[in-house]
């Protein structure tokens, strides 16, 4: 944890292209919070400049030889956990491996384009600094407490009909969400997802979950029903929405500007909850950076809805639990492993039985 604010976040570059080395040194060095200490071609070298120069944040290939930077993510994580910021290929195929990398503990990632080595990094300046700046402030730690099943074991008793669970997620989100989900039972309310991620990844990560999950995980698509027992994830460059009509909840998309600089946003996905459910909704925002969902969580709170934000020891980075928290739009602020037994016990139909 970067703790001193004058002192500068001192950062190892990761990396086997010598072009993606120094780009990446330009954009990290061109914020006076940042300071690249040095650059690493590989996980052997890398592995004696952390020993060597003590960084604060680590920045990480992925595909790289001699030793792939997820292999060497599973060894440095055991032996020296620090904040580490993957640099992946924005592609389907890439997918898994920054899944997985997530998944072992690097706190975010940085999308590059296949083709053109490095092109695209310099447009996205701004979010790579920013991604860094909040690594260097992330809760590494916090996975060390994932809910188990013993943790919702609520008896199986009817659900509330039309109840309805919309959960947003940002930095640190997929490992969260894969937390909450997997320990929910079969017969769960149905719950809808809103985690900030790439659209070459969204399909991915919905397989993911649903691999993990006693409950059905789909990647959202235009017109689907909502159904109990199931969980819908937003496609990483569509807002998702859900709408009531005489057939019940159903899932809606669109490709409409970007809110709150996202898209999917939060924000969209429980306005729309809160005006298809009313009071039948709860509204669940876990870690991520910025502010999305706060506003709009505020406005369910206010309408009626349970509403909740994960709490600052067991997220990753309490940017947007944080946000909601301070705007007085979460009725609980609950730890990640209390969360999934929460859903259920507010989706039961009589808890006085």
């Amino acid at each position: 944890m970067h703790s001193n604010s004058n002192r500068k976040i001192r950062v190892l570059i990761v990396d086997d292209s010598a072009l993606i080395r120094s780009l990446l040194t330009e954009i990290l060095n061109s914020s006076p919070q940042i300071h690249v200490v040095g650059a690493a071609e590989d996980p052997y070298d890398a592995r004696e400049k952390i020993k060597q120069l003590k960084p604060d944040v680590l920045t990480l290939d992925i595909e790289m030889p001699k030793m792939n930077g997820i292999s060497f993510l599973k060894n440095l994580m055991r032996l020296r956990p620090m904040p580490v910021v993957m640099i992946s290929t924005l592609t389907h195929a890439g997918a898994p491996a920054t899944l997985e990398a997530l998944e072992l503990g690097a706190v975010d990632f940085v999308g590059k384009p296949k083709q053109e080595e490095g092109g695209s990094l310099t447009v996205q300046a701004a979010v790579i600094v920013e991604k860094v700046i909040a690594a260097a402030h992330a809760n590494v730690a916090s996975k060390s407490r994932i809910p188990t099943s013993r943790d919702v074991a609520v008896e199986t008793r009817k659900l509330k009909t039309n109840f309805l669970c919309a959960i947003g997620a940002s930095t640190g989100g997929t490992e969260a969400i894969n937390a909450v989900l997997s320990v929910m039972p079969a017969n769960s309310p149905p719950i809808v997802l809103t985690q900030h991620i790439p659209a070459a990844f969204s399909t991915s990560f919905a397989q993911r979950l649903n691999l993990h999950s006693a409950i059905t995980v789909y990647e959202a698509e235009h017109d689907m029903p909502v159904q109990p027992g199931c969980a819908y994830l937003a496609p990483g460059d569509q807002h998702l929405r859900v709408i009531k009509s005489a057939r019940g909840y159903t899932c809606k998309l669109d490709a409409s500007d970007p809110v709150n600089r996202h898209r999917p946003s939060v924000e969209v996905l429980f306005d729309s909850v809160l005006q298809a459910a009313g009071k039948n909704s709860m509204g669940i925002i876990l870690t991520g950076m910025g502010a999305d969902g706060a506003e709009s969580l505020l406005r369910m709170r206010e309408g009626g809805c349970m509403t909740v934000a994960q709490d600052e020891a067991s997220s990753v980075v309490w940017g947007m639990p944080g946000a909601a928290v301070n705007l007085g739009a979460a009725q609980k602020v609950l730890p990640l492993e209390k969360v999934s037994k929460f859903i259920l016990y507010q989706a039961i139909a009589d808890r006085s039985a």
